[in-house]
């Protein structure tokens, strides 16, 4: 990838080829898994997928500011390839950061081009904000893994092809350490995905159980008992692809809905709407700079850092606020619908801003990791620290 910022006439090219291709290709506007799949593999034949990964990995080996032009033309169109938000966002470059030039030569180019799809298994029934509890083990056994526990909250596992899971690998360890991190095979013998049913009838969400799944000793990501360097990586990833880097640009959608609704509902011109419309204009505006501001640091070569904790939490606040202001617009049809909602539906919005609170870390961790990250503040007391795994009672370990 190279460093060199472009000059205004090869960005006005660029910007150019990728205009070229949206428009010729104009993505529907239906948000769907095989729409996605479609759309990345017809950016991937123009040469327009991973446009910062090298080009024996299946990318294009181009620059960051390369890709910020493609998301800022890409965001146009809607979320054309929402639904690989982890398999690109948090999978992709944890692979390429921590795989070694094998495994990245077999499966990145089919990341890249969205003939698979990867999901993200941290979270665990006794291991959830505080992902180093978790109890998923794995042991060696001749040239192979062999990984027994559970996952949840697992998004998309259902429709994933492969996923990057954390498990023990020495209990003997402190939490923190003795943890490794794994791919596997989501349709191996060994794995059993049970989808989550969701209040807005979806299913989003899954458990994953793994009894005695045969993993290839090769398919360890980075060192053996140094998994949560690479989670802590994977963390970051998920926190700026969650917190909403978009298109780089300047936007406001949840504005656009909200004024869309002030509109059909004859509300536009109620003066404390426009107050409240504005306040969401504000804290949009705000979000999308820091969003830039973390996206400058990726280009200048900077791992993501603690600053994506900083857009997750304002996303988090900008939902709750959504909330308030949508239910004061809308009335019962931004929680309901009668099934004649003629395509609006803002209740599902709604329903699903909840989870902005949750997925990728809680708001209460967000704030840790902000006042020790990046304020500076003394960390909360941990009486755990130095005692070995094995000897805390966690989870489901009691005994």
């Amino acid at each position: 990838m190279a460093d060199s910022t472009l000059s205004p006439d090869d960005a006005a090219a660029f910007r150019q080829r990728c205009v070229d291709f949206l428009e010729g290709y104009d993505p529907p506007r239906e948000r769907s898994l095989e729409n996605s799949r479609r759309f990345l593999l017809a950016a991937a034949d123009a040469g327009l997928g991973g446009l910062v990964y090298p080009v024996e990995y299946g990318g294009a080996g181009l620059t960051k500011e390369h890709e910020r032009i493609w998301r800022s033309e890409k965001a146009k169109y809607g979320s054309v390839d929402s639904d690989f938000v982890i398999s690109h966002g948090m999978c992709l470059p944890v692979m390429n950061d921590f795989a070694s030039d094998e495994l990245k030569r077999e499966f990145l180019p089919d990341v890249i081009s969205g003939k698979t799809m990867w999901c993200q298994m941290f979270s665990e029934p006794g291991a959830g904000s505080d992902v180093a509890s978790l109890q998923t083990r794995a042991e060696l056994d001749g040239d192979e893994w062999i990984i027994n526990g559970q996952k949840v909250w697992t998004t998309l596992a259902h429709h994933s092809d492969y996923g990057v899971l954390i498990a023990r690998t020495d209990p003997d360890q402190p939490k923190h350490a003795g943890i490794s991190m794994f791919m596997i095979d989501m349709r191996a013998p060994g794995v059993e995905i049970r989808p989550i049913h969701q209040i807005d009838g979806g299913k989003h969400f899954n458990e994953v159980f793994f009894t005695d799944l045969r993993v290839p000793k090769h398919w360890l990501l980075g060192e053996k008992n140094n998994g949560w360097r690479q989670a802590t990586a994977m963390l970051m990833y998920e926190r700026v692809a969650i917190g909403g880097l978009g298109s780089g640009d300047i936007s406001q959608p949840i504005f656009d809905q909200l004024v869309k609704w002030a509109r059909k509902n004859e509300k536009i011109d109620d003066p404390v709407v426009r107050d409240e419309l504005m306040q969401i204009y504000a804290m949009e505006t705000t979000k999308a700079m820091v969003s830039m501001r973390t996206r400058a640091e990726m280009k200048a070569g900077k791992a993501p850092g603690p600053g994506g904790s900083l857009g997750k939490l304002f996303g988090s606040k900008i939902h709750w606020r959504f909330r308030d202001i949508a239910q004061g617009i809308a009335g019962m049809e931004s929680i309901a619908t009668d099934g004649d909602a003629g395509g609006e539906d803002l209740w599902k919005l709604v329903l699903n801003s909840f989870q902005s609170s949750i997925a990728g870390g809680t708001d209460e961790i967000q704030r840790n990791i902000i006042g020790d990250r990046v304020l500076g503040l003394p960390r909360e007391p941990a009486v755990d620290r130095d005692v070995p795994f094995r000897d805390l009672k966690v989870g489901t370990q009691r005994d």
